[in-house]
Formats: C-alpha cells, sequence, structure tokens
C-alpha cells in the first residue's frame, strides 16, 4: 500500500510545477448528476488539464449492482487503472470541473484500493482556468500501467456494517446530505427512495466545508464539524446519497488528521430503498 500524503490535497501552483513528471498521473473524475444535460466525457474532450486522463464512475463500478457507481472489484479497477498508466509509483492527482464535488470520490476509491499518494487538486478546473494555466483537448491513451491493487477494507462500510454501528458499536455516521433531505422535507432525487435519515446519524451538508469549490481551511472545518457534533477522536463512516458528496467530508476529515474515515458505499441509494431500515425524520 503506498504511503498517504501529509495533506490530501494540492495546490495549483504546485500541479503545475510537476505537470510532465513520468510518475505522475492527472485525472479528470468530472461526473454530473443523472439528468441528462451535461456530458463529462465530452467536456473533458472539449479541454482539460495537459496530460489527464478521464475517469468515468459510472463505468468504472460495480457492473452486477443495481445501485448506483458502487466500488468496483480490485481486478476490474486495476485494469482500469492500468489503462489510466497508474503504476504502483505513481502520484495521482484527481480534479473535476465542479472545484471540488466528484474528484473526492475518485480520490476515497484509489485509497479504498491500496494506493495511497492521491490528493485532489484544490479548486479543481475553475481555479486551474481562472488562473489562465494551459489547457489541452481530446483523449489520452497512455502507455499501460502495473498498477495492482492492495483493497484496505476499513475504508468502505457495507449495509451489515452501518447496521452495527447504529446498534451502538462505537462509530458515528455523518451524513453529506442537505438538511432538507436529512430532515425529510424535501424528497429524494432518486425515485423510489423513502425519505429521512438513519436514526442517531449527525448531518453536515457536503457544501458546508467548501468555499467557491474550494476545501475550508483546518481552523474553519474543525468548527464546521464540531458544529455537526463530530467527535474527531472517534471513528466516523459517512454516508450520502449515492457515496460521491460522502467522499468530500471524508477528504475534509483527513484534512484534519482522521485519515481513517470510512464511506459507506451503498449510502441512502441503499438505506433508503429497502423496507426493514429504520428511518426517522425531523430533527
Amino acid at each position: 500500500m503506498s504511503a498517504p500524503k501529509a495533506d490530501p490535497m494540492i495546490s495549483t501552483a504546485a500541479l503545475a510545477e510537476r505537470l510532465g513528471a513520468a510518475d505522475l498521473v492527472v485525472i479528470d473524475a468530472t461526473w454530473f448528476m443523472p439528468d441528462g444535460l451535461r456530458d463529462a466525457r465530452a467536456e473533458h474532450a472539449e479541454q482539460h488539464i495537459p496530460g489527464a486522463v478521464f475517469f468515468d464512475i459510472d463505468e468504472i463500478s460495480d457492473a452486477e449492482s443495481a445501485l448506483p457507481h458502487m466500488l468496483p472489484s480490485p481486478a476490474v479497477f486495476a485494469a482500469h487503472a492500468r489503462q489510466m498508466g497508474v503504476n504502483p509509483g505513481s502520484e495521482v492527482v484527481v480534479y473535476d470541473a465542479h472545484g471540488l464535488f466528484s474528484a473526492a470520490r475518485v480520490w476515497w476509491t484509489f485509497r479504498a484500493m491500496g494506493h495511497g499518494a492521491v490528493q485532489v487538486l484544490d479548486g479543481g478546473l475553475p481555479a486551474w482556468v481562472a488562473e489562465g494555466r494551459p489547457l489541452e483537448a481530446g483523449e489520452r491513451s497512455p502507455a499501460p500501467g502495473g498498477f495492482e491493487a492492495r483493497p484496505d477494507a476499513g475504508l468502505v462500510r457495507d449495509l451489515a456494517r452501518v447496521r452495527a454501528a447504529l446498534a451502538g458499536r462505537g462509530e458515528q455516521l455523518l451524513d453529506a446530505r442537505s438538511r432538507a433531505r436529512f430532515l425529510g422535507e424535501a424528497p429524494e432525487p432518486r425515485p423510489g427512495l423513502r425519505s429521512g435519515h438513519m436514526p442517531g446519524a449527525l448531518n453536515l451538508p457536503f457544501d458546508e466545508v467548501l468555499e467557491s469549490g474550494r476545501l475550508l481551511g483546518p481552523a474553519e472545518l474543525q468548527l464546521r464539524f464540531a458544529g455537526a457534533g463530530v467527535d474527531l477522536g472517534t471513528p466516523i463512516v459517512t454516508t450520502c446519497g449515492s457515496g460521491v458528496t460522502a467522499a468530500v467530508l471524508a477528504l475534509a476529515l483527513a484534512r484534519l488528521g482522521a485519515w481513517r474515515t470510512a464511506v459507506y458505499d451503498g449510502s441512502w441509494s441503499e438505506w433508503g430503498a429497502l423496507d426493514d431500515t429504520p428511518i426517522v425524520t425531523g430533527p
């Protein structure tokens, strides 16, 4: 397992200095909600950071699961990572076109597959463009890498382990969805899901750890998590609608030193669809 960086984020200036390095793999992890209005791959082909390859969150997933973009098997992930030119010693930098949204999911995925040398670009593509940094078009076909997955099961939670956590097994559940969805006051964007939240779960909407597409600094993050009732000294499992924005909270927690935060992969797409999972509404 490759060692993690001291900071899960990298600045645009630092990335610009590293562009073209043989051990660097830059990944465009842009993903949009499935409303059909924007095509992430097409936008990547129009413009991206020089040398970047595209990571399709929906394609690089468990094709046998009915749930959206669940983690793929280690073998499937490794095959895709090799196609992107990732080697065991590669330094991976992930970004997206939002600023910070889906890149965190791919950051977590690499770590869950045993690759710790991965960072997220602070401010993403918008910051890169705003600073007038170079761009290129088209799609790359890099030389295949030699990546081998070494899954880190401690960073992933499934339904059974979340049930155990709610039964008092010493883990905090932290929900990244909006307060209206958490309280059951707003419908879920995916059809067929009940509204509300898991009993005992805490809530910190993912956008509250961001400002203008950038992750807040450590001092402000401390205040946000404390305000949500989170104890940084107790294990944390993050959840959301489908496992994307839960990774944003995991990224923010890593910046505070909580590198072992786990993500509930099925998230509300799984929990809210079942008949026997407890759900509460209101505060």
